[in-house]
């Protein structure tokens, strides 16, 4: 992961990845990866689901070109950190 901020109700990750992978199986694994550690530090978190699921089951994508790779990193960084 290069980059990692975002808001009370959503991240913004900037990801450089094979191209042989696909966009949804990625996201599918970030989601799963961080909703497992986060329900085995945070027990409770429970009681804040969203139809049974931790996250929600949307996100968006978008591709970028190194010339733009700068201008990404200083807006994702000018976030503020999830709590």
């Amino acid at each position: 992961m290069t980059e990692f901020n975002g808001e009370k109700d959503h991240v913004h990750l900037l990801v450089e990845y094979p191209p042989k992978v696909q966009l949804s199986k990625l996201i599918n694994l970030l989601k799963g990866v961080s909703s497992r550690l986060m329900r085995k530090e945070y027990p409770k978190i429970y009681r804040y689901l969203w139809k049974g699921a931790l996250l929600s089951p949307s996100y968006f994508s978008g591709s970028c070109l190194e010339v733009n790779l700068e201008i990404l990193t200083k807006y994702i960084e000018q976030q503020n950190r999830p709590e």
